[in-house]
């Protein structure tokens, strides 16, 4: 890839291979990003549409990065992801139960159903909690990238991935216990 100044530079001009190549290059990385924070694959596709098109119209008034490509455009979707979730309420943790149905079944989506939870308790941190447990451990993105992409320093970021573990962690094992209560 093209460095990420120089595409931007190009992009400035709306030059249409240079918009193309970001979009070709980051839109796979942030749809795997949204649909790990929202879960669904419309809402995801929505998150990337509007993530572009949000860029297009800051380069379109002069604005928009002028370095750090990535941090934007994640920030954008973030941003984008935060607003559907206030519009949204999260279901409450105990409203996600395990499907009634043979031990066949079970087995087949146990995993599904894991992940349900954890996006479920995942919407009960906060934004930045939520962004960064999403960004360094399903992203799998370094502590610099992620502290890039919140604008933050690498020390806030391990202090805030510390409590958000330890708020998911409080989250998951409550909602294990009244599942089994």
């Amino acid at each position: 890839m093209t460095s990420e100044r120089y595409l931007l530079q190009l992009a400035r001009q709306f030059d249409s291979q240079a918009l193309a190549e970001i979009y070709d290059h980051y839109s796979p990385k942030l749809y795997r990003y949204a649909m790990r924070l929202l879960g669904d694959a419309n809402l995801a596709e929505d998150c990337v549409a509007d993530t572009f098109s949000r860029f297009l119209q800051a380069l379109k008034r002069g604005g928009g990065p002028k370095e750090h490509l990535q941090a934007y455009l994640y920030r954008v979707a973030h941003n984008w992801v935060v607003d559907h979730y206030r519009r949204t309420p999260p279901v409450a943790l105990d409203d996600q139960k395990a499907l009634p149905g043979d031990v066949d079944l079970a087995q087949r989506v146990e995993h599904k159903l894991e992940s349900e939870r954890v996006r479920a308790a995942l919407r009960f941190l906060t934004a930045e909690q939520r962004q960064v447990i999403v960004l360094k451990y399903l992203e799998e993105l370094s502590n610099q990238e992620v502290a890039d992409i919140m604008g933050k320093t690498v020390g806030a970021i391990k202090s805030m991935q510390h409590r958000a573990l330890a708020s998911l962690e409080r989250l998951l094992i409550a909602a294990e216990e009244e599942t089994y209560d």
